[in-house]
């Protein structure tokens, strides 16, 4: 089953901030990296693809702070840097996401952030993030 190109970014996305946590080092790099030695497919990626990952990945990494905020204001008792790591980094994606898109429907970013949660991490982090998601959410449409 082939994947809608714009989950498949945001996979790639993932993984690219998942290099950029773990190895400490820069977002570009981390992206640069990804496409050129990690990338799954023995054809590259198609350039809107490349864009897009590198973009959401490099401005959720830009809005960290405001972000991290955000979750850990939502998130009672759960500040993002005790959060399992890619839980943490799919409601970054995400919340950067929705706040950086606003022509992108929510319930889309959400349910995005859901299958990646439901392919990279557990259930019950699924629960979890949608919680926090749709709390984030909830807050966003009333400061609008």
């Amino acid at each position: 089953m082939k994947k809608d190109p714009r989950h498949r970014a945001r996979e790639a996305a993932l993984q690219i901030l998942y290099q950029w946590d773990v190895g400490r080092g820069d977002v570009d790099s981390a992206a640069e990296t990804f496409f050129s030695l990690q990338w799954p497919n023995a054809e590259p990626p198609p350039d809107s693809l490349r864009a897009f990952a590198s973009a959401l990945a490099h401005d959720a990494v830009e809005r960290l702070e405001a972000v991290d905020t955000l979750i850990a204001e939502t998130a009672a008792n759960w500040r993002p840097e005790r959060m399992a790591v890619v839980d943490r980094l799919i409601l970054r994606m995400a919340v950067c996401e929705l706040l950086r898109d606003p022509e992108t429907p929510p319930a889309v970013v959400i349910n995005e952030a859901l299958e990646l949660a439901r392919t990279f991490s557990t259930e019950e982090s699924v629960r979890f993030i949608n919680g926090i998601l749709d709390a984030i959410r909830r807050k966003l449409e009333v400061k609008s």
